[in-house]
């Protein structure tokens, strides 16, 4: 099934997207819904309405709003370790953001002079479907909800600042997120989905799901292992290589850019950036 949480009519509404269009869930983001004992059953038993919300009448907002916990991995793609020059880590490099971090799939991505390095970072995310602490690698597998798309957009001259990269990666509504939560059932990123990430239509970053250190069940227990995960907690799995810090020289987003970022199987997001004089 395909999760969303879209606008209507100002509001906000968790749906499941058919090709008959959205059928509308009693909660108002997939946040909630999550959070609600038996969630896959209340969802299948919604798929039967006939009440369809149009889709040209709702707008896409981050799949998941409010979020408990933001956490990334890094380091996490091999290319994108060695285009680094780093080597292969024993342990996942993590580091957090904000729940006022995400933005929608299609959403405008405004950013203010504060950068001049704003770089991509296409990214598969996970949405944890249970609370979990302390568990396997087999019970995380269980308690994911589903993945979604995401891009850790990051503003490389603050990251540097600093040995703590935090200050670079969670800049208000920089991290794009959705458009919709694909549940396991149909998407399977260890067996691998093709992800790349688009400027102004040329391909700057292609790579697999399959050549992850860390997959999301591995990631999920050992996160657990020092902090609890909630549903709609999310977790940002890492980027593969072509990032524009990387290249020679460097490239970084520009006022007027488009960034498309695709995951197979998922679909994509679509973001504009603006950034002022």
């Amino acid at each position: 099934m395909r999760l969303a949480t879209v606008n209507i009519d100002g509001l906000p509404h968790a749906v499941v997207e058919t090709s008959r269009g959205f059928v509308d869930l009693p909660f108002s983001s997939v946040r909630d819904l999550l959070e609600a004992p038996s969630w896959r059953t209340i969802v299948e038993r919604h798929l039967l309405d006939d009440v369809l919300v149009p889709v040209d009448s709702a707008t896409y907002l981050p799949v998941v709003l409010a979020p408990h916990k933001v956490i990334c991995c890094g380091h996490n793609y091999r290319d994108h370790i060695i285009e680094m020059g780093r080597e292969l880590p024993s342990f996942p490099t993590l580091f957090t953001k904000y729940a006022d971090s995400l933005a929608g799939p299609y959403a405008e991505l405004s950013f203010n002079s504060e950068s001049k390095e704003i770089d991509w970072e296409a990214e598969l995310a996970v949405i944890v479907g249970a609370e979990v602490k302390n568990c396997t690698p087999e019970q995380a597998l269980s308690a994911i909800a589903g993945y979604t798309i995401s891009n850790d957009i990051s503003m490389r001259d603050w990251q540097r600042r600093t040995l703590q990269w935090f200050q670079g990666k969670a800049f208000d509504a920089s991290t794009p997120l959705g458009p919709v939560l694909v549940t396991p059932d149909e998407c399977d990123p260890k067996a691998g989905l093709a992800i790349s990430c688009q400027v102004n239509g040329e391909t700057v970053q292609s790579g697999n799901t399959s050549t992850l250190v860390f997959d999301a069940a591995a990631l999920i227990s050992y996160i657990s292992r020092f902090t609890v995960l909630r549903p709609g907690d999310v977790i940002l799995t890492g980027t593969p290589g072509g990032v524009g810090m990387a290249r020679t020289p460097p490239r970084f987003l520009a006022d007027g850019d488009v960034l498309v970022t695709t995951i197979g199987g998922i679909g994509e997001l679509r973001n504009h950036i603006s950034i002022p004089n």
